[in-house]
């Protein structure tokens, strides 16, 4: 077995001891796939850790159940890039109509569904899942289409992915989702990334009349508390009430591992030193 080692942080250094079983250089980043004793395969994109067998199900779920736990009716949604099929299997738990997923590196697709089935548990062959090959960026720019849930999992703004957390997506973005729209983003580590949610909440705030934050601790994704910022066109994901929550997931009999109504609203509380950063509180 071999160390291998994420370089997302020039001062920290990373490792996780396994055996590589594919690795290639698509058009747009290095792909890595290794096998591990305590994780089980890992993606790494440029040498950065993407997803674990072991606790990708913390990071998916959270992407997934906040919003459409509280849009009151979603049916149509558009994922941009999870490319590992995660996030489409959470999804495919709801009573949705179509799944849209925009992946602009088809390979991620590809060695994910040869290595890490786990993840997609067949999601990308349900009838329900539209996959478009594309930038994320330049679809929703010239589609036509409206969403009710907007899903954004793509790596840090770094690269191809910069154009991602600009306030012209953020406004395309917008702009596709229908009135009671709810759309969400991952937005680094609190600790190590403190600039990410808060330069992208700033930039949300100009666009949306509702945004807020939720936190998550992720084992492999180092730094302690992990953000994802969820941005709206009403406050009913602010407003929903526990009761509400309760009933629809259990209307819904969610088979979650990490996800539950208690965790819904648990995940929005934040320490003071998030707080600080993004209200000035």
């Amino acid at each position: 077995m071999d160390w291998a080692h994420e370089t997302l942080y020039s001062d920290i250094k990373i490792g996780l001891k396994g055996n590589l079983i594919d690795k290639k250089k698509t058009t747009y980043q290095n792909l890595k796939i290794y096998d591990t004793p305590r994780f089980g395969k890992v993606l790494f994109l440029d040498n950065t850790i993407q997803t674990t067998e072991m606790d990708e199900f913390i990071y998916h779920e959270m992407l997934t159940h906040p919003l459409l736990i509280a849009h009151p009716n979603p049916k149509n949604v558009l994922v941009i890039g999870a490319g590992d099929g995660g996030v489409l299997r959470e999804i495919l738990k709801h009573k949705i109509n179509k799944v849209t997923i925009v992946e602009i590196d088809n390979e991620v697709i590809t060695l994910s569904q040869k290595h890490l089935p786990s993840l997609s548990k067949g999601a990308f062959n349900s009838k329900k899942v539209k996959i478009v090959i594309d930038d994320g960026a330049k679809f929703v720019e010239k589609t036509s289409e409206k969403f009710d849930i907007v899903i954004i999992d793509s790596p840090d703004p770094i690269g191809v992915a910069r154009i991602l957390f600009s306030k012209k997506f953020y406004t395309n973005i917008f702009s596709v989702l229908r009135s009671n729209g709810i759309m969400i983003r991952q937005t680094g580590s609190t600790m190590f990334q403190p600039d990410e949610i808060k330069e992208n909440y700033q930039i949300l705030k100009t666009v949306f009349p509702c945004v807020y934050a939720q936190i998550v601790a992720i084992p492999t994704y180092v730094g302690g508390f992990f953000s994802f910022l969820i941005a709206s066109k009403t406050k009913r994901p602010q407003k929903i009430s526990y009761k509400e929550v309760t009933k629809k997931y259990n209307k819904l009999n969610l088979e979650t591992k990490y996800y539950n109504p208690d965790i819904h609203f648990a995940s929005r509380k934040l320490p003071n030193y998030i707080k600080k950063g993004l209200y000035n509180e």
